[in-house]
Order: structure tokens, then C-alpha cells, then sequence
């Protein structure tokens, strides 16, 4: 072997990987072919310790149009011609070394997967992870991405409309900045990322060609980071206000019918897009790198093939259309270039000129290895799930103040100062707006309604990979539900450390496990994602987070159904159980016991068939009208839920159901599958019914009215008092409000 073991590290390849090229190649690879190589078989492109899990997914549905892995994102049949086209992905690595660009590229790239396909972008979400605010780099991280992903979506003229944001010791370091986005095509428009035909022509549209993101893909989301300055330099910049242009002159291209294929580049810039179009089209391509406009003097041809620079698309259209397609883009000022032919030979060969620079097969460049490695569960986590619950003290501090304190933890407070950055009514198809259980968007021109959502709780996962993965995919379609919209879809980001690592496959592995179970169980299948693995800082691992984007379909948007309290004298009932449990157990990897004890411990547990039920009721309540309101229980238990509620409204409610055992349990335990729905006293009979139909056991717990929270002999609290307490949670602990932030 002449090549080092330093630069295979700097491409993430092992020794083992590079024999394996060269036997299969029949040479040594050149420096060019080695470094795009090293991109296509990273862990980023490659997926080569998580597509043998990701398998287990299931993805099939009547409304499925694109599975996961068979384009940029997945696409779903809504009705009346249309499809929605949605996908989550991460840029983690990248936000740890520049927040501001790091989530602002995050979000551009994320979009030109949607319209890649031919669908128009209509909404974005997002779900961050950062570590405590009261660290200043913590801070400087959040303020950095927040503003990021608003200054990109602003100006793109997309909608910001939900999302999550937590806050963890675990991500000290390592942020988790997923963005997801939605788009929306008629179903016969869908356009794929394939090369067309053997004479068809590569068009390069968009920015020019500069070094910054080189090894993006390879050296910084593909392996683990000490030293964040030896990494800036594969941090791409960003240019929203060419991104706009680019998203209405590609849409415009498409519709036109002279594109035969279209494909972002995204990691590994041109490599990627070239090659994987290539495989799609069963075909082969040359590409000549001196045609390829740059910013940047001097650069090789390594460097333009490697370069992850933003707002770019590799266009193909056939010899006929290439003046008409050009003539699209430049009535919007998008550059274009011809920059190579689509040949039939299966090859992936690179010029400079009339110089030959790189030859690989392209079923070679695009087929990397693939582990199956053996998982093995971290002597730790038996001791945390066996942690003897009931020996937990009940909280030092009186029902009513623990409330207050639950309602301004970090992450249970407003997010108000955080999403009050996005613009989350442009378009203007936003019905529901960030703050709800999930965003719901109008379909103009029709009845029917979006409800989106992204969920995920990376302490349940750390205690119980497996019951975790259930639990993150059921919250996602609990948030949905309880809108009144069915879950049609799901998108993912798995987030975990180094794969290579046992106790890391493990938590992976039982991860997919019991996420593919729930999918399957709530009949919503996965059909797009992205693996971000190697999230470590100094050898410790982020908590296993797997975050679940869900798409809920509302047959008419007027049955939406929204979280606050609306009407004085409504009953509150609990969907999901037939009393409230104060079971010390119903604390395991609560928020609770992590503000009021510092603890994390205890076995998260999730019945996926009551779950079912659950959320079949609440759904067949909202579509006959029967529901003032809809809150699941998460984070903070009941308490919390009924709070919020109560908030949303400024209306107050009486909790008279009869609470057993503990009442911190009873209260803020977070036991899975509750719905707290309101509804007019008259129809409680109504709702009898339909949780029989559904299954789904049901418990009369209060009653709507007065201007406080009131639980008999454990609390009484205004809801104004309430109110400031959850509204000013994340500026108490020490974010700053947008001003500072966009500074």
C-alpha cells in the first residue's frame, strides 16, 4: 500500500476499505479517484454501518409514490393528484464549528432535496439539541444556529412552522441541529435524480465552485472531532437569496419538460451527484472540471470534484432542450455550464480538458462495504432501568412550586423567543403556527390540511434504546393525532455516536428495532431519513437521539383541533387510561426527576396497543366534532399538559379526579399514550362511544372554568401565574431574546 494511513484517516477509509478498492478496481487509485472514493463510501454517502439496519423499516403503504433510499426524499399519494414530499436530515458536525453557516446551509440543503424532485418547498422544521445554556459556548452555539436557520428560511420565503428545541449535558459540543422540509407536486410531476439517457447532457446551475466544504462528507460527518479549527475549512457558506432564484428557476425547468433528471449537490458536491444520478440512470458520464465555473483560482480537480459548495444542482436534459433549459435559468440569473454527456459505458470517467484525470466504475464508486457488527449493551444501562424508583424522595418543595419549576425548565418553557425569529405565515397556507402540538397547513384549492410534527427524547434511549425508538415514533404520531389528522408518513434522523463503538451499535440497533415496530403497529411507514453517526466530543457520546418527523393528513382542515381550553363548563377527559397512577415507575426518564433530583434512571415503558387506540379515538372525536381541544402528555407529565392548556387560553380548570400513590407520579409522571381532550358536557356520551369503537380506555378527570389550575388539596395556581412562569423559562436560564440572537 503507497498510499498513508494519515490520509486514508482524513477520508475516513481504513486499510481493510482501501485493499478492497484496489482489488476490485484492478489498480492503486489515483488521488482524484481515491478522494471521491472516500466521499461516496464515508459513513455520510455510504450509510455502511446503518443500511443493513435501516432495512428493518418498513416502508410499505397504498399512498407510497417514493420509498426511503430510492430518491432525495420520500413522496406520498394525498389525494386529488397531489403529493407531499418530506424529508429530515441532519448538519451537526458542521453547527459545532459554525453555528450561523453550519444551520443555515443545513436548511438550504434540505430544501433542494424537496425540489429536486419537483415539488415546491412549503414548510420547514427543525429539532435542536444543545447543551445547558448557562455555558457560554452553549449559548454562543444556540444564538449561532437559531440564527441561522432563520436568516436562511427568511429569506428564501419558506415557512418555519415547528419544531422542538432541548437542552442536555449530552450535547455539550455536539448540537443536533435536523432540519426537515416539506414539499408539495402534483404526483405525475415528480421528477427523479437519474442521468436520462445515454447522450443526455450535464448542466451545472447555480453558484460558482469554490474549496470551502472539501472532506465534508468524509472528514466531518463521517468520523468523530477533537479539534474543531482543523475542520472549518468543510463548513460551507451559504447564499439564500441565490437559493430563491434557484428553487423557482429548477421548478420552472421541470415543469417546462426538458429536464430528464435532476440532483442537488449536496455532500460531496459533484462525486455524489454525478455518481449516484449515474447509478440511478444505469449509466455512465464525462465530466470535464475545467468547464466547471469556480470562484476560487487555481483549484485541482480533485478540489472541484470534492468542493460542497452551496446552491448548486446538476441538471440533465437531452441535446434538443439544453438552449431552451438554459434560457429558463438565465431569465432568472442562474449560471449555467455544460460540463459533460451521459454515455452508456457504466463508467465515471473525469477530464481537465482533454486530460483524463479519474476512471472508476460507477457501480464500484457506489457501492460501498456494509457492517453488520455486533451490538453489546453497556453494563450501565441494566443498573439505571433496575434504579429502585420508589426509594426516590417525593420533591422537597410543595405540588404547586414544583409545577412552576417543571413549566420553566429549558425544556418545557415557551419556545416563543425562538420561533418568533422564523416567518411561519409566508405562503400563507399556515392554519396552525408553531406552539401547537404540530404545525397544520391548508392544501389551497382544496378541503384538506397538513399536521407536521418532530419529536424525539433522547434520555428515554439512553435508558432503553429499543422502548425509546418505539416511544419517539409514537409521540411523533400522538402530536399529529391530536390535531385530528392521520399519520400517513414518517421522515427520521438517527443521531448517535460512533458506530464502531459496541455499546453505540447496540443503542443504534434496538434503536431501529423498536422504531420500525411502532411504525408498523401505528401504520405510518417510514419513508425518507438520514444517519448522523460519530456525534462525540473528547470520546463521550450524545444521548442515542432519534428524531421522528411525522406527516398527518386532515381530510378537511376545518376539524383541526388545537391544544388550548375553550369553553367555561367543558369536561376534560384523558384518553389512554382509566385513572391517574401515582406509580413511582411513571417517573423513569422524566423531566421531572432530572430538575428535581439530577437524576436519569428507571425503565420508560410504552404499550404500542393502547397507544394505537388512543390516538384512533382522538382522531375519530375530532373528525365528528366532538373535541374543544387536544394536548398530549409528554415532557412533565399531566400537570404540565393541563397547564399548557390552560395557558394557551388564559382559562383555568379544576382536576378532580381521585389521585392514588404519589402525587409527584401522578402529576408529572410521564406514562405514554394520553390525550387531555375538552368537550361540551352534553357529547361526553358520544366520546363513550368512540373510545369503545376504538378500544381505547378513557378517564373523566375535570372540568374547564375559573381563572386557576386547581388540583384539591395539592394545588391552586392562577394562570397567569402560570403563564410567566412557562414563558420566561429560557431566558431565565440563559438564552437572550432575537435581538441578541441575530447579533
Amino acid at each position: 500500500m503507497t498510499v498513508t494511513k494519515q490520509a486514508l484517516d482524513a477520508l475516513a477509509l481504513s486499510e481493510a476499505e482501501y485493499e478492497a478498492i484496489v482489488e476490485r478496481l484492478g489498480r492503486e487509485p489515483n488521488e482524484l479517484e481515491l478522494g471521491m472514493f472516500g466521499s461516496l463510501w464515508s459513513e455520510h454517502c455510504g450509510y455502511k454501518h446503518s443500511k443493513p439496519l435501516l432495512r428493518m423499516f418498513a416502508s410499505q403503504s397504498p399512498r407510497l409514490l417514493v420509498a426511503a433510499g430510492d430518491e432525495n426524499a420520500g413522496a406520498v399519494d394525498i389525494g386529488g393528484g397531489l403529493a407531499v414530499v418530506f424529508k429530515i436530515e441532519s448538519h451537526n458536525h458542521p453547527s459545532a464549528i459554525e453555528p450561523f453557516e453550519g444551520a443555515a446551509t443545513g436548511v438550504g440543503g434540505i430544501v433542494r432535496d424537496i425540489f429536486a424532485m419537483g415539488a415546491r418547498p412549503i414548510a420547514l422544521l427543525n429539532s435542536l439539541r444543545f447543551g445547558p445554556l448557562l455555558e457560554p459556548r452553549n449559548r454562543h452555539l444556540f444564538n449561532g444556529v437559531v440564527a441561522g436557520i432563520s436568516s436562511y428560511g427568511n429569506c428564501i420565503g419558506i415557512p418555519n412552522v415547528g419544531g422542538e428545541v432541548v437542552f442536555s449535558p449530552s450535547y455539550s459540543g455536539n448540537p443536533l441541529v435536523n432540519a426537515m422540509c416539506v414539499g408539495l407536486v402534483e404526483k405525475d410531476k415528480l421528477i427523479r435524480a437519474a442521468t436520462g439517457p445515454p447522450g443526455s447532457v450535464m448542466l451545472l446551475v447555480g453558484s460558482e465552485t469554490g474549496r470551502d466544504g472539501i472532506h465534508g462528507a468524509s472528514g466531518l460527518a463521517s468520523r468523530t472531532f477533537e479539534d474543531e479549527r482543523e475542520m472549518r475549512p468543510a463548513v460551507q457558506v451559504s447564499n439564500p437569496f441565490l437559493e430563491k432564484a434557484l428553487i423557482e428557476a429548477c421548478l420552472e425547468a421541470a415543469a417546462s419538460g426538458h429536464v430528464v433528471g435532476l440532483q442537488d449537490l449536496g455532500a460531496a458536491g459533484l462525486t455524489s451527484a454525478s455518481v449516484e444520478s449515474a447509478s440511478n440512470g444505469g449509466t455512465g458520464f464525462e465530466l470535464d472540471v475545467s468547464a466547471v465555473p469556480r470562484r476560487d483560482s487555481g483549484m485541482t480537480p480533485y478540489e472541484v470534484m470534492l468542493s460542497e459548495s452551496q446552491e448548486r444542482m446538476l441538471v440533465f436534459v437531452q441535446e434538443d432542450s439544453v438552449e431552451p433549459a438554459r434560457g429558463i435559468f438565465d431569465r432568472w440569473d442562474i449560471p449555467t455550464a455544460v460540463i459533460g454527456r451521459v454515455t452508456g459505458s457504466r463508467g465515471a470517467r473525469i477530464f481537465e480538458g482533454g486530460v483524463l484525470k479519474g476512471d472508476a466504475p460507477v457501480g464500484l464508486l457506489d457501492d460501498p462495504p456494509q457492517y453488520r457488527l455486533n451490538g453489546v449493551e453497556p453494563e450501565w444501562q441494566a443498573q439505571l432501568q433496575g434504579w429502585d424508583m420508589d426509594s426516590v424522595p417525593l420533591p422537597s418543595i410543595p405540588p404547586s412550586d414544583a409545577l412552576l419549576r417543571l413549566l420553566a425548565s429549558p425544556n418545557i418553557a415557551s419556545k416563543e423567543s425562538v420561533f418568533r425569529q422564523y416567518d411561519h405565515q409566508v405562503q400563507t397556507n399556515s392554519v396552525v403556527t408553531p406552539g401547537a402540538d404540530a404545525a397544520v397547513l391548508r392544501i389551497k384549492g382544496s378541503a384538506k390540511g397538513l399536521a407536521l410534527a418532530t419529536d424525539g427524547n433522547g434520555r428515554y434511549c439512553y435508558l432503553d434504546p429499543y422502548v425509546g425508538g418505539m416511544i419517539a415514533v409514537a409521540e411523533a404520531c400522538r402530536n399529529v393525532s391530536a390535531m385530528g389528522a392521520e399519520p400517513v408518513a414518517l421522515t427520521n434522523c438517527l443521531n448517535f455516536g460512533n458506530p464502531e463503538r459496541p455499546d453505540v451499535y447496540y443503542q443504534l440497533e434496538r434503536c431501529v428495532e423498536g422504531m420500525a415496530l411502532a411504525s408498523r403497529t401505528l401504520g405510518a411507514p417510514i419513508i425518507s431519513g438520514n444517519v448522523s453517526l460519530y456525534n462525540e466530543t473528547r470520546g463521550e457520546a450524545i444521548y442515542p437521539t432519534p428524531i421522528v418527523g411525522a406527516l398527518g393528513l386532515l381530510d378537511d382542515v376545518a376539524a383541526r383541533v388545537t391544544p388550548g381550553f375553550r369553553v367555561e363548563g367543558d369536561l376534560v377527559v384523558l384518553l389512554g387510561v382509566t385513572e391517574l397512577e401515582g406509580a413511582a415507575a411513571a417517573l423513569s426518564g422524566s423531566e421531572c426527576l432530572e430538575t428535581m433530583h439530577g437524576l436519569v434512571a428507571g425503565q420508560p415503558a410504552i404499550d404500542l396497543g393502547v397507544e394505537a387506540a388512543a390516538q384512533r379515538a382522538c382522531r375519530e372525536a375530532a373528525s365528528r366534532r366532538l373535541l374543544r381541544s387536544a394536548h398530549d402528555c409528554s415532557d412533565g407529565g399531566l400537570a404540565v399538559a393541563i397547564a399548557e392548556s390552560c395557558i394557551a387560553t388564559g382559562l383555568g380548570v379544576v382536576v378532580d379526579a381521585a389521585i392514588a400513590g404519589r402525587w409527584d407520579a401522578s402529576l408529572f409522571g410521564e406514562c405514554q399514550s394520553r390525550i387531555v381532550v375538552s368537550l361540551d358536557r352534553e357529547r361526553l356520551d358520544e366520546l363513550v362511544d368512540v373510545c369503545g369503537e376504538a378500544g381505547a380506555p378513557w378517564s373523566l378527570i375535570g372540568e374547564v372554568g375559573g381563572a386557576s389550575m386547581v388540583v384539591p388539596g395539592l394545588m391552586d395556581l392562577r394562570v397567569e401565574k402560570l403563564g410567566a412562569a412557562w414563558r420566561g423559562g429560557i431566558e431565565i436560564h440563559g438564552a437572550p431574546g432575537p435581538e441578541d440572537s441575530a447579533s
